[in-house]
């Protein structure tokens, strides 16, 4: 019987180079993107390895909710009908906005980040606990340590600021991470999450040197907050790979669940506001409001 993979986002930067680790590793991987060419450029390159399991693209809007209930539909009816367990899913979906931006009515940041991922990975659950042991892998942000921490509602009050608002979403999906691999636990589907670290990607490329996406108090601190961005996301794109290859794959990690894996693919400590159960509350509230697994 085949491991599959399914990685979102999966046809650049950190995505591919994911779904070309886990294919390496003996994984039929499906990745998931909007561009057909890119789809097909990025299933060029994970099979030109020569990979015993050849990859696939899925096309999907992952910044539409119908989008991700139809990817998802597909995905389990292609596992059902073809028997192949699905054995790993990685939600390396992200995007930052420099200026507000609305999806389906709600703010894009927490749309992209955080409902996107949590309804698919709501919705493909029976699937992957029909294949444990399986695991779910969320990428997450250091970013997370500057989001204002609140989740009453989708965006705090105020103004927006895209770094921000990207870090609160992620920290969002890093407490549903948390509190879901709680909620698996004894299932047999073990939940990580993964940080990156930094790389240079197509989401990093204009996006951090522009000086509206952070405060206005960093924003007189501009030349050094863009230094510093500038050496946070310099890496390449495979390194920042490795955190989620290590969550995927690792056996060292069978049987367990519920970690963070860090930039260097050890275990880390999470951010403290995402390991509080009011926080997980909240963002489960949230997420069931704007996000429900069923529209009937």
């Amino acid at each position: 019987m085949r491991k599959t993979a399914v990685v979102t986002a999966g046809t650049g930067g950190i995505g591919l180079e994911t779904a070309v680790g886990l294919a390496a590793a003996g994984y039929a991987v499906t990745v998931v993107g909007r561009d057909p060419g890119r789809g097909a450029r990025a299933v060029a390159r994970i099979d030109a390895a020569g990979p015993a399991r050849r990859s696939r693209f899925l096309p999907a809007d992952l910044g539409s909710l119908d989008g991700v209930r139809a990817l998802a539909g597909r995905l389990a009816d292609d596992h059902a009908a073809s028997g192949d367990p699905l054995t790993v899913l990685v939600n390396n979906v992200g995007a930052m906005f420099p200026a507000r931006t609305d999806l389906d009515g709600v703010e894009a940041s927490f749309v992209v980040n955080h409902l996107s991922p949590y309804l698919l990975t709501e919705l493909l659950l029976p699937t992957l606990a029909a294949a444990a042991p399986s695991r779910i892998v969320n990428v997450t942000s250091g970013a997370v340590a500057l989001a204002r921490r609140g989740f009453e509602t989708v965006e705090p009050a105020g103004g927006y600021y895209g770094f921000h608002w990207y870090g609160r979403a992620k920290l969002a999906n890093l407490a549903y991470t948390l509190d879901l691999a709680a909620r698996l636990d004894g299932t047999g589907v073990s939940v990580f999450a993964a940080d990156p670290g930094g790389a240079a990607t197509d989401m990093t490329d204009g996006t951090m040197t522009d000086p509206r996406i952070v405060s206005p108090a960093l924003r007189l601190l501009w030349p050094l907050v863009r230094r510093r961005f500038e050496r946070s996301t310099s890496g390449p794109a495979a390194t920042a790979a490795r955190p989620s290859i290590t969550a995927a794959t690792d056996e060292a990690l069978a049987g367990r669940t519920g970690l963070l894996i860090g930039a260097d693919t050890r275990p880390a400590a999470p951010a403290r506001a995402a390991a509080d159960p009011r926080t997980a509350e909240a963002v489960r509230r949230l997420s069931e409001r704007h996000a429900p697994l069923s529209t009937s």
